[in-house]
């Protein structure tokens, strides 16, 4: 048998063989199928009636209400109304109504284990593949389909590794890791699956991983992948789930073939911002220091988790949001804003001048509180900054890590974080 990638690995342990082969075609079963009130019990209700059928195993299927909460005016009510109705009548054991974001749900309420193979009504189910499985979004006729009767089909994508190798320095994260990999891999990475190696990327929390895998959409992938690890292991015995370190197994063969390998080194990576209107629009922070902006946004599923609060507060300490801007916090899940609240985190960034927002997708995804007017400017933590997506039309939305957002709250222009970390040190 010829060596195998990770992908390959987890995609035939779905198909029930041995080993696949890039570029086929193969039928497997899905362990977990998520989907949130936008993308699932709204979409499937009307096929499940027609068939006259139910769901093919209620245990493995999670239902998230995350886009259209709390709900802003009487569509989205009904949205959620729906999607509250579908979990009772159809028995979803695994509901979590209005408690965070369905990519960060996931891994805190310990339901992914390596080997696993998700499928996620949504882009950002890569995000999953931090911990060894094979995680990918499915549009709403393909999750119906998983709904009923538990299996998919998918080609065996070819890998990408990228190796990391080096340090990330103080105020530089996985965020400006994966804003330069849109630049300099792009965004046209279909039918690939994004392998993230090296010693940088073995020196991340599975929180920073995480926003690894989370992106590789971004990169226009079809899963995001991290070799399983002891840190990997420990994560998620911490949180109930029996691995054992047979699971360490779950990692590309030495000698598997790759598509392309692209290495970048962590000890000289600077803050990266990326300008409207695409995640490739990446040049070093420096170019665009000065920038006025008018909102900063600490939100989404790869920007709000807590080591990205505790981010953000390192920067915030102590210091004043600037009266020509306005900062947005939107925790990724409750608990996260239990943590927050509980090691002193939140109680930094409400000092500073913070306006806590419900955990969501809300303004990253255009909807609820956050959005942006015509002509605003605004530095997010977000994965996107496509043309409309977070508001008006002819709104610009500029990316950064949460250091970056933190720094520009405090100045009101885009802003070196390490300026004011080292500030923060000298005194």
């Amino acid at each position: 048998m010829a060596p195998q990638t990770l992908a390959q690995k987890l995609i035939a342990r779905a198909a029930g063989r041995q080993d696949v082969t890039p570029g086929e075609g193969v039928t497997v079963a899905v362990d977990l199928l998520m989907a949130h009130d936008s993308s699932g019990p709204r979409r499937w209700r009307p096929r499940l009636e027609e068939l006259g059928t139910g769901l093919w195993d209620p245990s493995r299927v999670v239902v998230v209400t995350d886009h259209f909460v709390p709900a802003t005016d009487s569509a989205a009510a009904a949205i959620l109304a729906e999607t509250r109705r579908f979990v009772e009548d159809y028995g979803v054991e695994h509901f979590f109504d209005m408690q965070g974001i369905c990519h960060a749900i996931l891994p805190e309420r310990g339901l992914l284990r390596p080997g696993l193979f998700v499928a996620g009504g949504d882009s950002h189910t890569p995000m999953a593949g931090a911990f060894g499985c094979f995680a990918a979004g499915f549009g709403a006729t393909d999750t119906t389909a998983i709904a009923v009767t538990g299996r998919t089909w998918t080609n065996v994508p070819e890998s990408i590794r990228v190796e990391i190798d080096g340090r990330l320095g103080e105020g530089v994260s996985a965020k400006d890791v994966m804003l330069v990999l849109c630049r300099d891999l792009g965004m046209e990475n279909a039918f690939k699956a994004i392998e993230y190696t090296g010693s940088a990327v073995e020196a991340m929390s599975m929180q920073e991983r995480m926003v690894l895998t989370n992106m590789a959409a971004e990169l226009g992938g079809e899963a995001g992948l991290v070799p399983v690890e002891a840190v990997t292991l420990d994560y998620l015995r911490e949180r109930g789930v029996e691995v054992s370190d047979d699971d360490l197994a779950w990692r590309s063969d030495p000698g598997a073939t790759y598509a392309r390998e692209f290495r970048l080194d962590a000890d000289g990576l600077t803050p990266q911002i990326a300008a409207p209107h695409s995640p490739a629009n990446t040049e070093d922070l420096a170019a665009f220091a000065g920038q006025k902006v008018d909102q900063c946004y600490i939100g989404a599923c790869v920007g709000a988790k807590l080591q990205d609060l505790q981010a953000a507060a390192k920067v915030l300490n102590g210091r004043k949001v600037a009266r020509t801007t306005r900062l947005l916090v939107a925790p990724s899940t409750g608990r996260t804003l239990q943590q927050a609240t509980a090691d002193g985190t939140l109680a930094i960034l409400m000092e500073a001048g913070a306006v806590l927002l419900p955990s969501g997708c809300g303004a990253c995804a255009g909807l609820g509180a956050g959005i942006l007017a015509e002509g605003e400017v605004c530095l997010s933590s977000t994965n996107r900054n496509f043309r409309g997506r977070m508001g008006h039309p002819k709104s610009s939305v500029y990316l950064g890590s949460p250091y970056s957002v933190a720094a520009a709250a405090v100045t009101g222009e885009i802003t070196d974080p390490r300026d004011l970390l080292l500030m923060k040190e000298a005194s």
